[in-house]
């Protein structure tokens, strides 16, 4: 028995065969081997071909059937995970009207801003927990205005993951997770956020039938059966936004719980089980994977754009050249905590939510030219991430979540030592390493989805923890003075 996981990337789609008794993946691809191009006709602007996703998607498909030998029979359930914020329109025959508007086009964000000013704050905070910001529903906005022949022949509108379930079942439709993440809905009602539909105009039946993340989604139709080498009939029963699933790739369900990924940028997510907001809006929060009228499971999702970008550069033009990253981290170790007085301010990837908005580039503050070697900035640089986490960590405790422990997968930043360490120890947490990826998790959810697993316990009681990282609370000093000292400058620079 067998459960079949797709993560619908920006950069690629992956599938992974899971086996349901074992735990274990059978076998992986992803597609295209290159990075998946993204279109920009404008500065700001990124698109990509529906069709596309669904092409490389066939691709992978056929790669794990092949790799593993398992017949379609033996497929019980499918699960979906997707990019985030996307926006798909179709027609009344299922027909994409137009590419897909994807997560970091910010095109969308004038509407948003908007809207926000408009209606007001305390109202979008408190219903929404967010700004409408570049969100899905002020890229539909966008729409509107700008291509009003377009918009007249949406039938419906999707997430990127809508419109792969939409193309294995021939069924439209949607979640709750997926809607808060659009911007779609209203926390306080417990529905469609009728307000903003109201305000950008919008006509109630563009948005799809709601279905629980766990639970029959549809099934695969005979024509996509066809064209995939599945069996018809297979069911979907799961589909979430990449963050959120990612989080429950680590098992991460309850309050005071928490996922992080470090790669290009880094993400610190952690469930809430209060309906709260950052009343800066520096942080997003939607609905997890097992948030219920009857239970409040919210997601809080901290993003860094300035994080393994910067280890890279760092790499690039300051480390000794040719150095491998497990080099870098011997030659960082070289330097003290604190980096000798050097501090590190990691946002020269774009404009920061987390900081407002503000884009205040990197900066590196404090080196003496007697006393500082290329260590101290090597280290200095993967300090300044970890302290970007701790400053939006704070935020989170500030909303009542207790970061107690994070959950995280062996790869990218977490590889490093020092960040390792510098994270458990400042943060207090303990940090937990786990072997998984996005793929795997989605056929997991769909063997929650299925009944096949009684719950997210029984799903992930096979999870491979790799490593365990205490805090060492007897430099718990200083590296709490080290962050004092960033933070101090990071605020300094805010108000320059």
């Amino acid at each position: 028995m067998y459960l079949l996981g797709y993560d619908i990337g920006s950069s690629s789609i992956k599938a992974s065969l899971v086996n349901a008794e074992t735990g274990k993946c059978a076998a992986s691809a992803f597609f295209p081997k290159t990075e998946a191009a993204i279109i920009a006709v404008r500065q700001g602007w990124a698109e990509q071909d529906p069709e596309s996703w669904w092409e490389n998607l066939k691709c992978a498909t056929a790669a794990v059937l092949a790799e593993s030998g398992v017949s379609a029979a033996e497929i019980k359930a499918i699960g979906i995970s997707y990019q985030m914020h996307g926006l798909v329109c179709v027609d009344r025959e299922q027909r994409v009207l137009r590419p897909s508007i994807i997560w970091c086009d910010s095109r969308a964000v004038p509407y948003g801003e908007q809207a926000f000013k408009e209606l007001g704050e305390e109202l979008c905070l408190s219903h929404l927990l967010n700004s409408p910001g570049n969100f899905t529903a002020s890229k539909l906005a966008g729409i509107k205005e700008n291509e009003p022949a377009t918009y007249e022949q949406i039938y419906k509108v999707m997430l990127p993951g809508d419109y792969i379930a939409m193309k294995l079942s021939g069924e439209i439709c949607t979640t709750v997770s997926g809607l808060s993440e659009g911007m779609f809905w209203d926390f306080k009602q417990g529905q469609v956020a009728d307000f903003l539909m109201k305000y950008y105009g919008f006509d109630p039946s563009l948005i799809a039938d709601i279905r629980p993340t766990f639970a029959e989604q549809g099934q695969v139709s005979q024509a996509a059966a066809q064209e995939l080498g599945l069996k018809a009939g297979t069911p979907i029963t799961y589909r979430a936004g990449d963050q959120p699933n990612n989080a429950l790739s680590l098992n991460v369900f309850n309050p005071g719980e928490i996922a992080s990924t470090a790669g290009t940028s880094g993400v610190v997510y952690g469930v809430n089980g209060e309906v709260n907001y950052d009343p800066k809006s520096r942080v997003n929060t939607f609905a997890h994977v097992n948030h219920t009228a009857e239970q409040t499971r919210l997601g809080v999702l901290l993003c860094i754009n300035g994080t393994g970008i910067l280890n890279s550069w760092v790499r690039r033009v300051i480390a000794p050249e040719g150095i491998s990253y497990n080099e870098m981290n011997a030659l960082a170790s070289q330097a003290p905590i604190g980096c000798g007085g050097i501090s590190i301010l990691p946002f020269g990837n774009g404009a920061e939510r987390m900081l407002e908005n503000k884009e205040i580039n990197c900066s590196i503050r404090g080196v003496n030219f007697n006393l500082h070697g290329k260590q101290h900035i090597v280290r200095a640089a993967q300090e300044g991430i970890v302290f970007s986490f701790k400053y939006g960590i704070d935020i989170m405790e500030e909303m009542g979540i207790p970061v107690q422990k994070i959950h995280a997968g062996h790869a990218n930043m977490f590889l490093s030592g020092i960040f390792r360490d510098t994270l458990a120890s400042v943060t207090g947490a303990v940090i937990e390493l786990y072997d998984t990826d996005g793929s795997v998790g989605a056929a997991k959810g769909a063997g929650i989805g299925a009944g096949i697993y009684r719950d997210n316990n029984e799903a992930f009681a096979t999870l491979e923890r790799l490593d365990v990282i205490e805090p060492n609370s007897a430099k718990r000093e200083e590296y709490a003075e080290a962050y004092a000292r960033w933070k101090h400058r990071l605020e300094k620079s805010m108000r320059n």
